[in-house]
């Protein structure tokens, strides 16, 4: 399934930009806000993907202050002035995980400086992974070269996305990393690059929680779904839900990053071959499947992003209007 952000309308980079503040100067575990003018998901755009696809060439760049990478090459940062509040996301395509390898770092953390990888995303305070779906403490997520006295020569996210938090003081100091992807047998956490798509998830006997991550609202569709034990479509009661089952899958919405703090809005508690069909306004729509490590679980979803018409439109099996500002 090919990814790429030629399809990405501005307004619904929200979720993301409005999230783009300044990182503050004391914190143990860093997060973004108000990016001012730079718009990191608008650098990639076609042109850039077609730049890219020419056969043999390694990709190099200046990096920015603020910036998204969702190809591999060499990235190079130095500082023209102080700069205080930067960060760069990192994402791949679902079955892919980043590496990061630090070819030369010359930051004076005794003045003030640090260069941080955290692996996942975190934005105002909101991560994805979730701390619920994460195998680390966020603590651990973090590999910080001012505390470690240096960067590991390899540094693996867990999953398609990573970031890279930054501080530089001085003029002329810097950095230069280079940017791999590996494959992934079986991603578990993702977030989506595109509006639409189709994914299948499995989660092969592994006691963990896998979050797919769409940041639209969308129609989505659940064509297939088998968790090892019949037939149940239903929305989601607070004082119900799916029991004592220990596999399932549930349907989760909100305006944020995290799915730990998100709405829910429907369990998936037994196997069946679909469709069932949902249309969720939400700004974010997450497919979370809970596994117990005794079955090997398997979804297959699509999904793409509504057009004003089907948000105006709305159907029985419409969530929108689960998903206020407030949430």
């Amino acid at each position: 399934m090919p990814f790429g952000f030629a399809a990405l309308q501005q307004g619904h980079l929200l979720l993301l930009l409005l999230f783009l503040a300044a990182l503050e100067a004391q914190s143990r575990y860093l997060e973004v806000g108000d990016a001012g003018d730079e718009e990191p998901f608008l650098l990639l755009n076609a042109e850039l993907k077609r730049e890219l696809s020419t056969e043999g060439q390694f990709y190099r760049r200046a990096l920015r202050c603020i910036d998204m990478l969702s190809i591999e090459g060499q990235f190079t940062f130095t500082a023209n002035q102080p700069q205080l509040h930067c960060a760069t996301f990192f994402i791949g395509e679902p079955e892919e995980i980043i590496t990061i390898d630090f070819d030369f770092v010359n930051v004076d953390c005794q003045a003030g400086d640090f260069l941080k990888v955290f692996d996942g995303w975190i934005l105002k305070g909101e991560k994805f992974p979730s701390s619920l779906d994460h195998p680390l403490p966020t603590s651990e997520r973090y590999v910080d070269f001012c505390e470690d006295g240096r960067i590991r020569s390899s540094i693996k996210s867990s999953q398609n996305v990573a970031m890279l938090f930054f501080r530089i003081h001085e003029p002329g100091n810097g950095f230069t990393f280079t940017i791999k992807k590996k494959p992934n047998i079986f991603p578990c956490n993702v977030i989506s690059q595109t509006p639409t798509g189709r994914f299948t998830m499995v989660i092969p006997h592994q006691h963990r929680n896998c979050s797919f991550s769409i940041i639209y609202p969308v129609l989505i569709k659940i064509s297939n779904l088998m968790l090892g034990h019949l037939n149940s479509f239903h929305l989601k009661n607070p004082s119900t839900g799916c029991g004592g089952v220990g596999d399932f899958v549930e349907l989760l919405g909100g305006n944020g990053l995290d799915p730990s703090k998100m709405f829910p809005l429907a369990d998936l508690c037994h196997s069946f071959n679909g469709p069932a069909q949902m249309k969720i306004g939400c700004d974010n729509t997450v497919l979370r499947m809970v596994s117990s490590g005794k079955h090997v679980n398997r979804v297959t979803l699509e999904y793409h992003q509504l057009d004003q018409h089907e948000m105006e439109n709305r159907k029985e099996n419409s969530l929108e209007e689960f998903c206020p500002s407030s949430i």
